[in-house]
């Protein structure tokens, strides 16, 4: 049993190291026999496997009074599915997919008001959703608008301000 109980160990060890070395490792088993095992040689994975193989059998050795034939198979079945379940779960972790991020190009054609009036020459200040949220930007136009006007954006010349037009209703 202690044996197996230094397996077990030296698994969450192995696991505590690939947390704390967080990528330091992740090319080291890369291309071993091709790429047949790509993911399943990561770190996370092997001491998964290492740590349940050990517990298992160390269970299997306490509680059901196995010989070591049976404890080992039964933590090496314990370690197998330990590292399918790791393999799976960083699989799906590595594919998610966040929401589309927004970008002031998608501002082009939205409305908004005028906050700070916007003289001829200078800036001013509209109010715009973007992504849901209300965003203040600087905004110019080619004439004066004054506060409270419903404006339209025509472009955006940098990520903090606007170019915009008065709305005719």
């Amino acid at each position: 049993m202690v044996w197996f109980l230094g397996l077990g160990i030296t698994g969450v060890a192995l696991l505590a190291l690939s947390l704390v070395f967080d990528g330091v490792l992740d090319g080291v088993l890369d291309g071993a026999p091709g790429s047949a095992l790509d993911g399943w040689l990561s770190l996370p994975v092997v001491a998964g496997f290492l740590a349940m193989t050990g517990f298992g059998g160390a269970v299997a050795t306490t509680a059901a009074d196995a010989g070591p034939v049976v404890a080992t198979t039964a933590g090496a079945v314990c370690g197998l599915t330990t590292a399918w379940l790791t393999y799976r779960f960083s699989r799906a972790l590595m594919r998610d997919q966040t929401a589309h991020t927004p970008t002031g190009d998608g501002l082009v054609g939205t409305s908004g008001n005028v906050v700070t009036a916007i003289p001829a020459d200078g800036y001013g200040e509209v109010l715009l959703r973007l992504a849901g949220q209300t965003a203040k930007f600087a905004a110019r136009s080619a004439g004066p608008v004054a506060r409270g006007a419903e404006v339209w954006v025509e472009a955006v010349p940098s990520a903090t301000s606007v170019v915009v037009r008065p709305v005719d209703r």
